[in-house]
C-alpha cells in the first residue's frame, strides 16, 4: 500500500505540468486567433475603402462622360478609360468614410493606380482597435494594417471606326445602348454599373 501511495504522489506533479502546457496552448491559440482575426478585420475595412474610392471615381467618370456627349469629339474615349485623368478629389474621402465604418483609417490618401492598364486605387489602413490583450507581449497596443486595390473596367464595346457625331450603339455585356450625339439626353445613359464595373484587383 505504501508503494501505491508513493506512485500516485509521484504522478500528481507529471499532471500539474501537463496542465499548464495545455493551458499555455490554450491561450497561444486564442493570442494567434485575435491576431488573425484583427488582420481579417483590417483586410476587410480595406477592401471596402479602396472600393469606395473606386465607385465614387467611377461616378466622377461618368460625370465627365456626360458632359463629353455631343460636345467633345473624343467622347467614346471615356468609355474605354482613355480619357480617365489623375485628379478624383472625392475618391479618398469615399475612402475614409467607408474605413471609418469599419472602425479604421485610411493612410495618407488613395493612390492612383493602373493594374493590366485599368485604372484604379490603391487604398493602406490601420485598424482603430488593437489585437487585445494576450500571452504575448505588446498585443494590447497593436494595431492591424491591411492594403487594398480597387479597378474601374469598361464593360462596353462599340465599333472602332465609329463617328463621334453619328448615332451609336454600345454593347454592354450584352445590353445595347444606344447614344445619339446630336439629341442626347442625360436620361439616354443607364447607371454607372452598367458602363462600369469595380472590382477588387486580384
Amino acid at each position: 500500500m505504501l508503494g501505491l501511495r508513493g506512485d500516485r504522489g509521484s504522478t500528481l506533479p507529471i499532471y500539474i505540468w501537463l496542465t499548464g502546457i495545455l493551458l499555455f496552448a490554450a491561450f497561444a491559440f486564442f493570442a494567434f486567433a485575435q491576431a488573425a482575426s484583427a488582420r481579417n478585420g483590417a483586410q476587410s475595412a480595406a477592401d471596402a475603402a479602396a472600393l469606395a474610392a473606386a465607385q465614387d471615381a467611377r461616378d466622377e467618370l461618368m460625370e465627365g462622360l456626360e458632359g463629353a456627349i455631343g460636345v467633345d469629339d473624343d467622347w467614346l474615349d471615356w468609355l474605354d478609360g482613355g480619357a480617365f485623368g489623375d485628379k478624383f478629389e472625392g475618391a479618398t474621402a469615399a475612402a475614409q468614410q467607408l474605413a471609418a465604418e469599419n472602425d479604421s483609417t485610411v493612410q495618407g490618401e488613395a493612390q492612383r493606380v493602373t493594374v493590366g492598364e485599368l485604372p484604379g486605387f490603391r487604398v493602406a489602413i490601420k485598424t482603430n482597435f488593437t489585437v487585445g490583450d494576450s500571452i504575448i507581449p505588446g498585443t494590447e497596443t497593436k494595431h492591424a494594417k491591411a492594403d487594398a486595390t480597387a479597378v474601374i473596367a469598361p464593360r462596353c464595346d462599340f465599333d472602332l471606326d465609329a463617328d463621334p457625331v453619328d448615332p451609336i450603339t454600345l454593347d454592354c455585356d450584352g445590353e445595347s445602348v444606344d447614344i445619339d450625339p446630336e439629341d442626347f439626353d442625360l436620361d439616354d445613359l443607364p447607371d454607372a454599373s452598367v458602363l462600369f464595373s469595380v472590382h477588387l484587383a486580384e
